[in-house]
C-alpha cells in the first residue's frame, strides 16, 4: 500500500471520470500506463497537485458529502493541455480538480443523479 498525502486547504473540486477503457479518461493512466475499472477507488489530479508525477499510486483521503474515501491517484487532470485524443478531446483543467472514479462518488455516498462536480476537501 502507498502512502496517503495531504493536499492544500485550497477549495477542491470533484468531477467525474471514467478510469477504464473506453471510458471518458482517454488514454491510460499516466501513472501506470493501465486503466482502471469505474467500481476502484482512483483520481486524477490537477497539473499543480499532481507535481510532476510526485504523488503518482500515493493515496488521498478526499473529503465531501459528510464522509471520507481514500483513493489512488493514478493519472493527472492536466491544467496546461487539453482538447486532443489523450485528453478525450476535453479543455485542460482548471486548477482545483480531483477527477475521480464512480466509485468515489459511491463511496461518498453522493446520489448518482448528483454526480458532476461537487466540492469536497
Amino acid at each position: 500500500m502507498g502512502h496517503c498525502l495531504f493536499l492544500s486547504v485550497q477549495k477542491k473540486t470533484l468531477t467525474i471520470n471514467s478510469f477504464q477503457k473506453g471510458g471518458d479518461g482517454g488514454a491510460p493512466s499516466e501513472c501506470n500506463d493501465k486503466y482502471h475499472p469505474d467500481n476502484t477507488p482512483v483520481v486524477a489530479l490537477s497539473t499543480g497537485w499532481f507535481s510532476d508525477r510526485k504523488r503518482c499510486l500515493a493515496y488521498i483521503t478526499v473529503y465531501g458529502n459528510g464522509r471520507s474515501v481514500k483513493a489512488r491517484v493514478v493519472d493527472e487532470c492536466d491544467s496546461t493541455m487539453g482538447c486532443d485524443s489523450d485528453h478525450d478531446y476535453q479543455p485542460p483543467c482548471p486548477n482545483n480538480i480531483v477527477d475521480a472514479s464512480k466509485a468515489v462518488w459511491k463511496a461518498l455516498g453522493v446520489p448518482e443523479s448528483d454526480w458532476g462536480e461537487m466540492e469536497v476537501h
